[in-house]
């Protein structure tokens, strides 16, 4: 058995990882132009409003389906193409929860979009320079 060394092997990533410097002192985050700091917050607000409202969607659509069987037993005898509907609990949420995801991304984009909230840098846009 000899010849048989063990041999560490390692990423290039790794050795550089482990060479950098690490950062002292605490993490602050990038700070903003003072002009461009109020349409940041405005935009933040607007876009955390939207994501509640896609949120409380998402509890109706995980809570209400096992309530809506729970309320209505009889769901479990009526039968769609040889399936009873209750079943339709176990597969119904997940072509849902991505439609809500769809719908979410899109209404954060047109909320960035927005000539009324311009994105930091860009400044105003009127709207008949369209």
């Amino acid at each position: 058995m000899t010849g048989n060394r063990r041999v560490a092997v390692t990423s290039p990533q790794t050795r550089l990882a482990h060479a950098r410097r690490r950062h002292r002192g605490r993490w602050r985050p990038a700070t903003l132009d003072p002009v461009e700091a109020p349409v940041a917050i405005a935009l933040y607000h607007r876009q955390r409003a939207q994501a509640l409202a896609a949120l409380g969607a998402l509890v109706a659509l995980v809570a209400g389906l096992p309530l809506l069987l729970a309320a209505v037993p009889g769901l479990g005898d009526v039968r769609l193409l040889g399936v009873p509907v209750s079943w339709l609990a176990l597969v119904a949420p997940f072509p849902a929860m991505v439609l809500l995801g769809f719908w979410h991304l899109r209404r954060a984009e047109r909320i960035e979009e927005d000539p009324d909230t311009p994105a930091p840098g860009r400044g105003r846009r009127s709207g008949a320079s369209r």
